[in-house]
């Protein structure tokens, strides 16, 4: 880590898409070692301000100071292609200027003990003493060390990290990423929804880890115990402009939700003086003898600099109609056994599941969660052993891979209008409104939604017309905070059953009342899971854990 040269800041930034202005005079600094969360509605330019810090654009007006000794990193949503790199190799590679050194020295070394190469001997060998002096200075021969210790902390185990890049997912790929740019070690962190792709195990990791790293961050992040924990400061996009709050994210809410207040006041205020105003100007206009006190108000009108009304960005949980009543049986595993090749998930799992449990499922990375889920929702067939659906039983299965079943080609409309022709329109743009989609925003195509978007619009289908039993595999992936907390309240008068996983903390508090340790407190995946009749915070408590095997 470099020693701190300086800060970076924007000195009244413009800058504008088209005709839509997104900064307008926008001004903040970030000191060495801050922590500062960067918050605003999609759209609101959040990415730009990033993509302005790293110079891949430029504003219209004002100035972006970066002191040019300053080394930043920057975490992006792109798992990019895969790579014909081993995991370990692709981390280092790409960190910055110590993973530069690291493919030079190496190439160096190649070099130098390829015959063909003899005749450049000299200045291959004063090369790589250049280079190996540089790479010992700043700690490069511990550099396998640390990425092996990131990576892991990133819920990678051994096979992985010596593995090769092309056996990753997109989801371990982007993990690989945030590898990168940690290992690195900036002066500055700009992280882009760091925790998107993280199990909560890696989330409570990357938490500790930045708040102890001496670089200076700036991350978007839709994870509220995570900012909480780790920002001092929050910077709001506000109509173009950057509002810096002091203290983590609870602080910032209390502070907005005050403003919010004083200006619906102040707005209701200005909008009483103004019909009053306007009252005495029609009963009087026509009475020659107040006819100068009928202009000065005119003028006092005309001179007044209107106050707009507030605005706020209001999700109100759907209410949706209870499903009809399933038997008390909602679900029997009995002796399932799993395996994935040599690797055994489950050696003869026996769960039970009653009507009106909310299971959450805990377990350390590769312990089987997703796969638990996708056995109960037919997705997959154990390979010994029996899993059972009970009586008068409508099951709703949420995934990741439940975003593709969306037709491309139609609107947010027409997806809903298709999947419930028979619904009224008010009942449908009910839905769609309660779930961020506004107005013409159901004009859209689903082939140019975010990944947020997707989901969003996925699980007010699924609502709609809910299902009895709710199985929700990361449901809360990619969804912004708004739109999490309307969802908890939604799911809240929700009387049917529930299993599920998330690494969303605030989710897992609200919503269930049963806990489900498949590390079981043991080694191994096949470890006897546990079961904790009592919701996750009461689990905690109990446990001392946030999550299987991480002490707070």
């Amino acid at each position: 880590m470099a020693d701190p040269l300086g800060m970076i800041a924007f000195q009244e930034v413009t800058k504008l898409f088209g005709s839509q202005l997104v900064l307008s005079e926008a001004s903040f600094q970030l000191n060495p070692g801050e922590k500062v969360g960067l918050v605003g509605p999609n759209g609101s330019g959040k990415s730009t301000v990033f993509r302005l810090l790293m110079g891949e654009e430029q504003p219209e007006g004002g100035e972006v100071s970066v002191p040019k000794r300053l080394a930043i990193a920057h975490f992006r949503q792109d798992a990019g292609e895969p790579s014909p790199l081993g995991v370990l190799e692709q981390a280092i590679a790409g960190a910055g200027r110590m993973g530069a050194l690291h493919r030079e020295l190496g190439a160096l070394e190649r070099a130098l003990e390829d015959p063909e190469q003899a005749d450049r001997l000299e200045s291959l060998l004063e090369r790589f003493g250049e280079v190996q002096a540089e790479y010992a200075q700043q700690g490069g021969y511990e550099l396998e060390l640390k990425a092996r210790e990131i990576l892991g902390g990133l819920g990678f185990d051994a096979a992985q990290i010596d593995g090769p890049m092309a056996a990753l997912s997109g989801g371990w790929r982007m993990r690989v990423s945030i590898a990168q740019v940690l290992i690195a070690a900036p002066d500055v962190l700009l992280l882009d929804e760091p925790t998107n792709h993280l199990d909560i195990e890696s989330i409570l990791w990357l938490e500790q880890f930045l708040k102890q790293s001496p670089a200076a961050i700036l991350m978007t992040c839709h994870d509220r115990d995570f900012m909480d924990r780790v920002v001092t400061r929050i910077l709001e996009i506000d109509a173009g402009r950057l509002v810096s709050h002091t203290g983590d994210y609870q602080d910032y809410e209390r502070a907005k939700a005050l403003r919010r207040s004083q200006d619906a006041a102040a707005f209701a205020r200005q909008q009483a003086m103004i019909k009053k105003e306007e009252r005495f100007i029609e009963r009087f206009e026509r009475h020659a003898a107040k006819a100068a006190q009928v202009q000065s108000r005119v003028k006092k009108l005309d001179k007044i600099e209107k106050i707009e009304p507030p605005k706020q960005r209001i999700l109100t949980p759907f209410e949706f109609r209870q499903p009809p009543r399933s038997g008390n049986d909602v679900a029997t595993l009995s002796g399932v056994v799993k395996r994935y090749g040599q690797r055994t998930i489950y050696a003869g799992l026996d769960f039970e599941i009653k009507r009106g449990e909310r299971w959450c499922v805990m377990g350390v990375n590769g312990a089987g969660k997703s796969t638990l889920l996708k056995l109960i929702a037919g997705v997959i067939a154990p390979d010994a052993g029996q899993v059972r659906l009970g009586a008068s039983l409508k099951l709703g299965y949420f995934a990741q891979s439940a975003l593709e079943l969306l037709d491309p080609q139609a609107t947010v409309w027409e997806q809903i209008d298709q999947a419930f022709p028979l619904a009224t329109i008010p009942a449908k743009r009910t839905l769609l409104g309660a779930f961020d989609f506004p107005g013409d925003e159901i004009e859209k195509p689903i082939r140019v939604l975010s990944g947020g978007e997707r989901s969003r619009l996925v699980l007010a289908q699924m609502l709609f017309d809910p299902p009895n039993f709710l199985v929700l595999d990361e449901p809360t992936n990619h969804l912004d905070l708004d739109t999490k907390e309307m969802l908890i309240k939604t799911l809240s008068g929700f009387e049917g059953t529930m299993i599920f996983v998330s690494h969303d903390r605030s989710f897992l508090r609200g919503m269930s009342n049963r806990v489900l340790d498949l590390s079981g407190g043991g080694e191994g995946t096949a470890a006897k899971p546990l079961c904790f009749l009592g919701s996750y915070e009461a689990w905690v408590e109990r446990t001392g854990h946030e999550a299987p095997g991480v002490r707070r």
